[in-house]
């Protein structure tokens, strides 16, 4: 059964960093690309970050781009999440997400399991 774990959200001031960590259990994780998605409230789920199976190729979307930093460690099975420079709209629900594909991929039907989700909340 493939289990992903979101932790690492919380409070915190605008200008002000989180990192969020995922881990993922019940798969072979180095053949899994690896994403992280938001969610706002009365929003659609969104793009953030997406890193290839070796951690060679990253995809930011626009509003994170600069900010925001994916990573990966095969060998412990996690996918992180360094968030910096923090915004109130980046208050979200963070996903972690992985797809049995090769490709870097930003789409939401791309990925095949999907975590709980970890609440980030940025204050003005």
């Amino acid at each position: 059964q493939v289990q992903l774990v979101e932790s690492g959200g919380g409070l915190v001031q605008a200008g002000g960093s989180l990192r969020l960590s995922c881990a993922a259990a019940g798969l072979t994780f180095s053949t899994y690309t690896m994403g992280w998605f938001r969610q706002a409230p009365g929003k659609e789920r969104e793009f953030v970050a997406a890193i290839s199976r070796s951690g060679g190729n990253t995809r930011y979307a626009d509003s994170v781009k600069g900010r925001f930093t994916i990573s990966r460690d095969n060998a412990k099975n996690t996918v992180l999440l360094q968030m910096n420079t923090l915004k109130p709209e980046d208050t979200a629900a963070y996903y972690c997400a992985a797809a049995r594909t090769i490709a870097v991929l930003t789409t939401i039907t791309a990925y095949n399991y999907w975590g709980q989700g970890t609440q980030v909340t940025v204050s003005s």
